[in-house]
């Protein structure tokens, strides 16, 4: 998955798109105050790295929704700069539905875990 999010552009991005719902980079870069060709650019990062995805009714009609990833990085978004806490996991388990996503410790980066 590879998250690399830029804070807090990625974040306004991903909570836009949650509070407001599918819309595409001249909406977001007017609602958010950015440039037109920054949105685009991070709005296909996000697209590669699962968190947002485009949507029709053309293939290539520039109009995005969030996703479970999107979603998931978003609600643990304070998590991220925990370095105890190994975020992608996070939001991995978080999206998989296995429990481990509703507290921090839980995606611990695994390195003792892995002696035992």
């Amino acid at each position: 998955m590879g998250l690399e999010l830029v804070e807090p552009t990625d974040f306004e991005i991903l909570g836009y798109l949650a509070e407001k719902g599918r819309n595409n980079a001249v909406n977001v870069a007017v609602a958010l105050e950015r440039d037109r060709g920054y949105m685009n650019t991070r709005l296909g990062t996000l697209a590669d790295y699962g968190c947002v995805r485009r949507v029709g009714p053309a293939e290539n009609s520039g109009l995005y929704e969030i996703t479970e990833v999107g979603e998931a990085a978003l609600e643990h978004r304070d998590a991220r700069h925990d370095p105890d806490t190994d975020f992608e996991a996070l939001v991995g388990a978080s999206v998989a539905g296995d429990g481990a996503g509703t507290d921090p410790g839980d995606a611990e980066t695994g390195a003792d875990d892995a002696a035992e």
